[in-house]
């Protein structure tokens, strides 16, 4: 369980247990978000199944000695605290035995939430019609950051349609997509 503090609230705690000037800087360590690779797909995928949960998607946050390697899942009722603990607690153990990520990380369990994160193609497809934000990782006729409705595939592309002006983004270049919440 980790402990989140604003900036405002770690200098407040700097100047009561440390004491002395604060410097007027900060410098902040920048995260890193890889997708997650094959090998840890074909190791958790079985575990989070047989629970009989869907696996949604994995990422990997790097970090340093506070790395993350969060996995999303879901079901067909829903997702609520003990179902993001039981599938913890079976994901854990396979992993201590399987060692696929090098250095010292938290595991972390979530349901997708409202802002559902796009992993594969099938969720594309799955969520066409739906509002979506999909961020490339090179630009592509000057942006990189896109919002609108999904069209799903179309010639091993992403289509989406970004006020009245439809784009095909290529899947290999999507850094990451999420549906935004409709309300």
């Amino acid at each position: 369980m980790g402990l989140f503090v604003s900036c405002r609230e770690a200098c407040w705690l700097y100047r009561v247990v440390i004491g002395g000037p604060l410097a007027h800087f900060l410098f902040l360590k920048v995260a890193v978000v890889r997708k997650a690779s094959d090998k840890l797909y074909e190791i958790i995928t079985p575990v989070v199944e047989a629970l009989g949960y869907e696996l949604v998607g994995i990422e990997y946050i790097s970090q340093g000695k506070h790395s993350v390697l969060r996995l999303y899942i879901d079901s067909e009722k829903g997702i609520v605290v003990d179902d993001c603990a039981e599938v913890s607690h079976q994901v854990s153990g396979v992993l201590d035995v399987e060692d696929p990520v090098k250095g010292v990380y938290h595991l972390e369990v979530s349901s997708p939430g409202l802002d559902r994160p796009l992993f594969n193609e099938e969720h594309y497809e799955r969520f066409a019609g739906h509002q979506a934000k999909i961020q490339l990782t090179a630009p592509l006729n000057g942006r990189r950051k896109f919002q609108g409705v999904l069209l799903g595939l179309k010639a091993g592309g992403v289509a989406i349609v970004v006020d009245d002006t439809e784009y095909l983004l290529p899947f290999a270049s999507i850094d990451k997509a999420n549906l935004v919440p409709e309300f």
